[in-house]
């Protein structure tokens, strides 16, 4: 079968408005030749009109290979896993917004020297704006603490400067279930343009999602036009059946769910994976209660990275029951608003 090339992607992927926008297919193009135009507006990525496979009939696939819309996903919600834990951490984290468990395994395996590089999202504290970061300090790590998932950032491109620039051999990722998906193409693919990356990668931290919002059409218009609401002034944003925004003197302003819809990436209608089932450990708020954070611990290297934090006394677990039923019922519910969007 001949390999596909990006004309393949752009017309199965991203004429198509699938494009979950984790800018893989921008990290693994060997040409430099796909990106966003707009960081944080762009339904999908383009190519900058050249292409190996295309112009010089160099084999390639990279970018099809990398993408996690070119396969569907039907899996059970809570899909396969050693165990679930319900966890939080034993430091300090300003900022968290769970248990803080997620900070606490990357942070011990930083300062153990099991990984020598993050590959996240962080956000400018002033406007909210995300941007995909590679962190390679221990000491970087909680001053970018708290759950992101609800922003969009095609966090994989960041994959490009952590191997190709930084020369990074282990590095952990974190990002939503469509930043996994790309990353267990990655790892498993047989292209040759992809294994330097696959064998860098040594953890991968999958975050809980039902959706991630536009940056503009949400902070832009609905926070500032229509609710009047200033960035500089919001200390965090949580997602719990509706958008709870805290602000620095501790008031709350609360929007119900159906106002985001206009912000919800149209991508993102078309994923039925909420917790992130390609993952080696799974993270969220849902199962825990406030102040944990839900872990699901998905095999051997997953469950070694658990153990290390809880040998470091970083990390608590199983102080509190999970209940997986409320997993399951979100994560049936984002299945069956997907096939409603499909029909």
């Amino acid at each position: 079968m001949a390999t596909k090339s990006y004309v393949d992607l752009k017309a199965e992927v991203w004429d198509r408005g699938t494009c979950a926008g984790c800018g893989a297919c921008v990290a693994v193009c060997p040409a430099d030749a796909i990106c966003f135009d707009e960081a944080g507006g762009s339904l999908a990525p383009r190519n900058i009109g050249y292409c190996k496979q295309q112009n010089d009939e160099v084999d390639c696939g990279a970018c099809y290979d990398a993408c996690p819309r070119v396969m569907r996903i039907d899996q059970d919600v809570l899909g396969n896993y050693l165990e679930i834990y319900s966890a939080r951490a034993t430091l300090e984290i300003p900022r968290r917004q769970t248990g803080g468990a997620v900070t606490a395994l990357i942070l011990t395996a930083l300062e153990q020297g099991l990984i020598d590089a993050v590959v996240t999202v962080t956000e400018d504290r002033w406007t909210k704006k995300p941007a995909s970061v590679v962190i390679t300090e221990a000491g970087e790590i909680v001053s970018h603490a708290g759950s992101r998932y609800n922003w969009w950032v095609p966090l994989v491109a960041a994959l490009k400067t952590a191997v190709m620039e930084k020369k990074c051999r282990k590095i952990a990722i974190i990002g939503v279930p469509c930043v996994v998906q790309a990353v267990n193409r990655i790892r498993t693919s047989e292209n040759d343009l992809l294994k330097p990356f696959g064998r860098s990668i040594r953890l991968v931290i999958g975050l809980f999602c039902t959706e991630t919002f536009d940056y503009h059409m949400l902070v832009e218009v609905l926070l500032k036009k229509e609710h009047h609401v200033d960035t500089w002034n919001i200390d965090r944003l949580d997602v719990r059946g509706k958008l709870e925004v805290t602000m620095r003197d501790g008031s709350l302003v609360t929007i119900p769910l159906e106002e985001l819809q206009g912000a919800i990436r149209p991508g993102c209608r078309h994923c039925t994976d909420f917790t992130a089932l390609f993952s080696d450990i799974s993270a969220g708020a849902v199962g825990s209660r406030r102040g944990h954070t839900t872990l699901i611990v998905r095999n051997e290297t997953g469950r070694a990275f658990l153990q290390e934090a809880i040998t470091q006394n970083a990390l608590l677990v199983g102080e509190n029951p999970v209940d997986t039923s409320a997993i399951e019922r979100l994560g049936r519910m984002k299945a069956k608003n997907v096939s409603i969007d499909r029909s």
